[in-house]
């Protein structure tokens, strides 16, 4: 696998992982965040965030697999 893929991979599983399997642990009422339950801010701020993220992923793939290489692997 490609330096550039595996970074990719590994930054696009953070989004997954906070939704998923930290989304348990943040299940709680109280404290209120701008009005909102704690796990709706914290589901929300991933949804803003999660775009960012593969933004970022997507530069890391580009920068590091430049496909003007021509290695098709």
């Amino acid at each position: 696998m490609k330096k550039g893929t595996k970074y990719a991979l590994m930054l696009g599983a953070i989004p997954f992982i906070t939704l998923v399997f930290a989304l348990p642990l943040v299940n709680r009422i109280k404290p209120v965040v701008f009005g909102l339950p704690f796990i709706l801010f914290w589901i929300l701020s991933w949804v803003i965030l999660t775009p960012l993220i593969l933004f970022i992923a997507y530069t890391l793939e580009r920068k590091f697999n430049n496909p003007e290489d021509g290695d098709e692997d």
